[in-house]
């Protein structure tokens, strides 16, 4: 269980982030949660005044429902039927004194006695800070449900009971639809309540926001923990817990990545008696590793149809995703002038970007990747690990990002231009490159996960991604050409990484494939400039392309004769092309100029003598 031990002192060493609110590129709240709390979406905040009375309440829009709340071990696993109220904040049922008053419907016991039992147990204690006080002695009135239809936030039907569900009959008693019905999934009594304290004297924190609150809730919660027990992270003895947190990737996920509580089945029965004695795990760590995953995921993490990419630093967390492109990583686009040069020459580039993380190491700098996925709503499972030191994995990521590398141009600047990048291209990438931009997630999340030990281990990339990655590419007319100009670079990539093939054209190279590719491309290149800028259909050249791949000296004979026309129409202007035609034709042995079909390697002599030769033509026009 290295990465519970992993994420238990990722959360020690990022302790002063506790309870600091952050928020996502959609404007979404996250916090590095503290222990014994978890997060909820309130629909109502009701705000009373320090001596106990009701104030005002509000509906809060979807932006800001996200809240953190204390919990205990019962509340953050209760399910169904189960009575185990939240400490503070609570659904309608838990904190209203008049719910059943009101018609709100219990099973057998009401949750309120049991709510109200345990506040009064936090209040009372010396831990308890004023702010609890002032909500206890509000909800020890048994008010709320009176106090929340005064203010007009719940509605009552003609009896003097809650509304279950909004029905047009309703309409002529209340002007328009009310606006909890827009916020809660089920009747009003699902709402969820969460509770501040206003003061007339001083502003005051958001009880959720509160750090004092949270210090007050977890002193008076370890009180209350159970026996200690051998924990087999920390290797201490300290109160130990078989129940541990879900909502791991999103505040609605059910599974959990540790439980025991199949105690009919076969979880561990006939090997042991208890749980425990699988596995003993402390409260305290099972809470710090898990609100350092939530933490993390919300931060940094990749998610793909629930499946969770996740790479993070102990001592750094911004470390490069292993899932993420060079422009990602390092966005510095390449210079026009600058696109001949080598691998090499670009290879340096990428190494100084990676350099630039190794600036802070340190003896426990390491590098953690994992891979989180559910094959049922209830359990999440760890499907891939590792731990490196960081100057390894840079390494690794440095090789990969230089090796599996080519020239693209599907990636845009702050000004929305697009703008040629050397390097490797996104997994995700990589994957709509094989099998389409349409493709099922799921197809998409398990060639993202193939590929991992390709760039952790140095592994080769499967022969099935490149192959239909391969053949996608020469299939141009089955695409949108920016689809297919992106398909391209990212199979040229995959394919060097395979071939070792330099971005600058190889005339000294005189393999069969190689020369196939250059062909075509001069016969592309021929007809595009005899049809002129303003025509957009395809040359004969890409149409022809998927046919040449598979008999390219019977397809090229097509090819050739189709570029009579176009190059009569140029006239002079095709001498050069039409010489280097010849040229490179010249170059196939007599005995290669067959109709076997073409590897890979011909989209790679395509790619360079096409780039070569639209350079060529830019510099001239300079």
């Amino acid at each position: 269980m290295s990465w519970l031990l992993n994420l238990y002192e990722t959360y020690e060493s990022n302790f002063d982030r506790v309870g600091v609110v952050e928020k996502k590129s959609n404007d979404r709240e996250f916090t590095l949660l503290p222990i014994s709390h978890t997060t909820q979406n309130a629909h109502i905040e009701v705000t009373i005044t320090e001596d106990g009375t009701f104030h005002s309440a509000r509906i809060l829009d979807k932006n800001e429902m996200n809240t953190l709340i204390p919990c205990t071990e019962g509340s953050a696993n209760r399910a169904g039927s189960k009575i185990a109220p939240y400490p503070l904040h609570d659904k309608l049922s838990y904190v209203a004194g008049d719910f059943v008053a009101y018609g709100g419907k219990i099973k057998k016991e009401e949750p309120f006695t049991y709510y109200i039992a345990q506040l009064k147990e936090w209040a009372e204690s010396p831990y308890a800070v004023s702010k609890v006080k002032s909500i206890y002695n509000y909800v020890s009135k048994r008010t709320l449900i009176k106090d929340l239809v005064d203010s007009k936030i719940l509605f009552l039907d003609g009896s003097g009971y809650l509304i279950e569900t909004w029905d047009k009959k309703y309409e002529s008693t209340y002007a328009e639809k009310p606006a909890i019905f827009s916020v809660v999934t089920g009747g009003q009594e699902s709402a969820f309540i969460r509770f501040t304290v206003y003061s007339s004297k001083k502003l005051l924190t958001e009880v959720w926001k509160d750090q004092e609150m949270y210090n007050s809730f977890i002193r008076f919660y370890q009180d209350l923990l159970g026996d200690k027990d051998l924990c087999y992270i920390t290797g201490n003895f300290l109160p130990s817990t078989d129940k541990h947190a879900n909502k791991i990737r999103n505040s609605g996920d059910k599974a959990k990545l540790i439980s025991a509580n199949d105690t009919s089945g076969f979880t561990f029965r006939g090997r042991f008696n208890k749980s425990s004695e699988v596995a003993s795990i402390s409260y305290e760590v099972s809470q710090k590793a898990h609100n350092a995953l939530k933490w993390l995921i919300n931060r940094q993490g990749k998610v793909i149809d629930q499946r969770v990419f996740l790479v993070w630093g102990n001592d750094d967390l911004s470390i490069p995703n292993v899932t993420e492109d060079t422009f990602s990583i390092d966005p510095v686009p390449i210079e026009r002038e600058k696109i001949s040069h080598t691998n090499q020459e670009f290879a340096r580039e990428i190494a100084k970007a990676f350099d630039g993380h190794k600036n802070n190491l340190t003896l426990k700098s390491e590098v953690n990747v994992l891979l989180l996925d559910s094959a049922t709503t209830g359990r999440l499972a760890v499907l891939y690990y590792r731990n490196l030191h960081k100057e390894l994995y840079l390494e690794r990521l440095k090789n990969w990002h230089s090796t599996c590398a080519w020239i693209h141009r599907y990636r845009k600047n702050d000004n929305g231009e697009y703008v040629h990048f050397f390097g490797a291209p996104a997994t995700k990438d990589i994957a709509f490159a094989a099998y389409g931009p349409k493709a099922n997630e799921k197809i998409v999340k398990g060639l993202m996960e193939r590929l991992l030990p390709c760039i952790i281990d140095n592994k080769v990339i499967p022969l099935d991604i490149v192959k239909n990655a391969m053949n996608r590419s020469s299939n141009p007319v089955s695409m949108e050409k920016w689809e297919w100009e992106k398909t391209l670079s990212i199979t040229c990539a995959l394919i060097n990484k395979m071939e070792g093939y330099n971005v600058t054209l190889d005339k000294e190279n005189k393999e069969r494939d190689y020369l196939f590719g250059r062909l075509l491309a001069i016969a592309d290149v021929l007809e595009r400039r005899a049809l002129g800028p303003d025509e957009n259909r395809s040359s004969n050249a890409i149409r022809y392309m998927n046919s040449f791949s598979k008999s390219p000296a019977r397809t090229w004979k097509t090819i050739q004769e189709s570029l009579q026309p176009y190059q009569a129409r140029l006239g002079t202007k095709s001498r050069y092309l039409s010489s280097l035609i010849d040229e490179v034709a010249s170059q196939i042995d007599y005995a290669d100029f067959n109709n076997k079909p073409l590897s890979g390697k011909y989209l790679l002599g395509f790619y360079s003598q096409r780039h070569e030769l639209y350079q060529k033509k830019e510099n001239i026009e300079k």
